[in-house]
């Protein structure tokens, strides 16, 4: 597809949608439309499917399937589109994170969660994945507080550890497209690391 798709990935409290707004600024004044969306999410039926995966109890299976038929509607209905359209789709979490939260949080089968990105995505990923990078317990102590916690920012420094991990995962499989950000530095720093991603790829 002739747009650029740019996912932003990592454990709540990195500070990753922070600086979605910013990149988006960025690229407007480069030409060009930018689509930013969220997952779970971005759409109506979506959103609704996002409400359920993060107040309602359900086991891990359950889970994995409610995100990826989020993320279905989510790719026919929006994303892939607006890619078809040649705009550029800025979005708050994609497959990655499936694969470090169900997979490497939850435990789930890995091989099930391939076979659902096929299936789900029709070949689409990310031409850019900035995965924002920090240790789990500064993470929690910048987001402690915030709301009242969904089930996942309930869950223990364990978990997000085990996350973390998946991240890392995903980042040595995938070297090409990931770009990770030292989410542990000041704002200001941060943003030129994010800064740096983009120009590497003459964006």
């Amino acid at each position: 597809m002739p747009g650029r798709f740019i996912t932003f990935e990592g454990i709540d409290g990195a500070g990753k949608s922070t600086h979605i707004e910013a990149v988006a600024a960025h690229l407007r004044e480069g030409g060009g439309p930018v689509v930013s969306t969220r997952e779970p999410g971005g759409t109506e039926l979506a959103e609704a499917l996002r409400h359920l995966v993060l107040h309602s109890p359900m086991d891990a299976l359950t889970e994995t399937l409610l995100i990826f038929a989020a993320r279905r509607d989510h790719v026919t209905t929006v994303i892939a589109p607006a890619l078809a359209r040649g705009d550029t789709v800025l979005c708050d979490r994609f497959t990655d994170a499936t694969f470090a939260y169900q997979g490497a949080g939850r435990g789930f089968d890995t091989g099930v969660l391939t076979q659902l990105e096929t299936w789900v995505q029709d070949g689409l990923q990310p031409d850019l994945t900035l995965w924002f990078d920090l240790e789990p317990a500064q993470a929690l102590g910048r987001a402690g507080g915030a709301r009242v916690p969904d089930r996942f920012e309930q869950q223990d420094l364990d978990f997000f550890e085990r996350v973390r991990a998946g991240y890392r995962a995903r980042q040595e499989r995938h070297p090409a497209r990931f770009a990770r950000i030292d989410a542990a530095q000041e704002r200001a720093q941060v943003a030129r690391q994010v800064a740096a991603a983009l120009r590497a790829r003459g964006w």
